[in-house]
């Protein structure tokens, strides 16, 4: 199993370097469609993450709507992450693997989170999801069960079948650009 996601991996990683150039406009029409989602919509608190160059751009859209929403990010502390609420550029620092994350207090209300926008490798059509491999979201998402989970990717990293394993959690949806 640990080598059929290592391979995964690699050949969407090699993916990402041939489709690097529409990135933009394809980060631009799935956040759009985000927008527009029902979940969204009625979500008053959502958990995002704050994107790495190769990851659906998340950067403008959570300036835009933390004014109108409660935004939270995720801080990797240890071997955990850390839920933190954004409240503009400033606030920002430079974590472990260089994601920009919020500096202010933990975040512990899972109960008031009503959407998770999750990051990914790659996924399938049944939800299952391949994250980078340090297990961050599977130790997260256990915690927030009652959250609306849609993971966003660029469509090439929508693929046949994700290799499941008990502990992976499942998205309820997946936006990408069709």
């Amino acid at each position: 199993m640990k080598e059929k996601k290592k391979e995964l991996r690699r050949q969407i990683a090699l993916l990402k370097t041939q489709h690097s150039s529409s990135a933009t406009q394809q980060s631009a029409e799935i956040m759009a469609a985000l927008e527009d989602h029902p979940a969204f919509k009625a979500a008053h608190t959502i958990l995002l993450y704050h994107s790495l160059k190769d990851e659906v751009d998340t950067h403008n859209f959570i300036r835009k709507w933390s004014r109108y929403k409660r935004i939270l990010l995720p801080a990797v502390v240890n071997d955990d992450l850390e839920l933190r609420q954004y409240t503009g550029p400033d606030d920002l620092t430079v974590g472990k693997y260089g994601i920009e994350e919020p500096s202010g207090t933990p975040f512990c209300d899972y109960d008031a989170i009503d959407l998770i926008i999750v990051p990914g490798v790659g996924f399938d059509r049944q939800g299952n999801r391949l994250g980078r491999g340090k297990g961050y979201y599977d130790r997260l998402l256990p915690c927030i069960p009652s959250a609306y989970k849609i993971g966003i990717c660029f469509p090439f990293q929508l693929v046949e079948e994700i290799p499941a394993e008990p502990f992976d959690i499942r998205m309820d949806e997946i936006v990408t650009k069709e």
